[in-house]
């Protein structure tokens, strides 16, 4: 026979794994902007859970009140574009309640978190922390989201760039747009079309993005 599991058991076995790529511990919603951006980090990675009300020790706090459910539907609906669907659930635990938020992986992206200043911004989620995504990011995305294939001219430029990641161990934008001698603009298309085929890969260390061949 099957045993069941409680809500405690369920949230305390979530809990001990901790925040991670797939996992966000809020003690509470406060700012429906700031959820936005975990919402647009799970959504532009591979998805994941909010558990409000967690501290971020583990501790298990509870929400206020359900003002914090209708807030990060409105995170979901008023402060992504597009707007997403998220799945909620509430359970008891200790006598308080936790509040679990599902977001699914998005089928297209980016999806954008509105900021303060209603600008939109895309973060995408490494380890256990929402990153602003690069715009060799939303040059990769936008080209997935093609449903024709890709044509891509291999000249000196490129071949210029490939022999300088070989020689290095990693190299940023900014080196990549000097070593090809083109703006910013050109540089992430053409890094984004590196990445598409296989050529390179985008790495994240001491809060800097990287490019590094495979």
């Amino acid at each position: 026979m099957k045993r069941i599991q409680t809500d405690t058991q369920y949230i305390q076995q979530l809990v001990n794994e901790g925040e991670h790529i797939h996992q966000d511990f809020k003690f509470e919603i406060s700012d429906a902007h700031k959820i936005a951006k975990s919402l647009s980090a799970f959504a532009n990675t591979e998805g994941g859970r909010l558990l409000v009300g967690v501290k971020d020790n583990g501790k298990i706090a509870g929400i206020r009140s359900e003002e914090e459910i209708y807030m990060i539907e409105a995170a979901a609906t008023m402060y992504c574009q597009p707007p997403m669907n998220i799945t909620t659930y509430t359970h008891s635990v200790e006598g308080k309640t936790v509040l679990e938020a599902v977001i699914q992986e998005a089928v297209e992206k980016p999806v954008y978190a509105i900021d303060e200043s209603n600008k939109p911004k895309a973060y995408i989620r490494i380890k256990d922390e929402n990153i602003l995504a690069t715009p060799v990011h939303l040059k990769v995305w936008k080209n997935a989201n093609k449903t024709r294939g890709a044509f891509v001219t291999f000249t000196e430029k490129e071949q210029k760039l490939l022999d300088a990641l070989k020689r290095n161990e990693a190299l940023t934008l900014n080196q990549c747009c000097k070593i090809c001698n083109t703006n910013r603009n050109s540089t992430c298309n053409l890094l984004a079309d590196f990445i598409r085929f296989g050529l390179i890969t985008p790495i994240f260390l001491s809060h800097k993005f990287y490019f590094k061949l495979n």
